[in-house]
């Protein structure tokens, strides 16, 4: 059967990504996907070999969008306030697409293009924290710190787990102010 004109695996991609943002990652099959393109799941795999390839593509998109996303709005700023719009623009990434953000968290594995797509945020953090004296281990580990600070918060505020009467904003600057107070002084020594 020779593919059907009009869908190619940019077709494919676009339609996952308006699948997970609509209905969340788990809802990201080859059916949901096939409906999305008004064809029959089987006629999908003329454009793709699976949804392993799909969902991979789909993270190697997330990630690119999310890179675009932080590195326009921080641009060549470094330090603490780098890492504040860095932590507000991570966020408001997470709650305006939320199925790309959960494809983004996805882990490496063993394609070089989703790899190297991880790769260029990790550098982008690593670029933030350049005002900081730290070694190379050191770094790696405030990129992780800071990972798990933001995400923990979107993930958390996402869920509706916030319920105390405090502005989230003045919780999530408090929080940074904590992290990178520690921060500074581990880099003081």
């Amino acid at each position: 059967m020779s593919p059907r004109i009009g869908i190619d695996s940019t077709a494919v991609l676009m339609a996952a990504v308006d699948v997970a943002n609509a209905e969340g990652l788990e809802a990201v099959t080859i059916t949901s996907i096939a409906k999305k393109l008004g064809i029959r799941p089987p006629s999908l795999y003329n454009h793709v070999s699976g949804l392993e390839q799909i969902r991979t593509e789909l993270a190697i998109y997330a990630l690119n969008r999310l890179y675009e996303h932080i590195s326009t709005s921080t641009g060549e700023a470094t330090g603490r306030a780098a890492i504040h719009r860095f932590a507000k623009t991570y966020l408001d990434f997470a709650y305006a697409y939320p199925g790309l953000y959960d494809a983004a968290q996805a882990a490496p594995g063993p394609d070089p293009a989703l790899q190297a797509a991880g790769g260029r945020i990790v550098d982008l953090i690593l670029r933030y924290l350049g005002s900081y004296s730290l070694r190379e281990d050191q770094a790696l580990h405030t990129v992780r710190g800071l990972r798990s600070l933001i995400h923990g918060f979107a993930s958390l505020e996402r869920r509706g787990a916030f319920g105390l009467p405090l502005e989230l904003g003045e919780s999530l600057e408090f929080n940074l102010s904590l992290f990178l107070s520690g921060l500074d002084q581990i880099t003081s020594y």
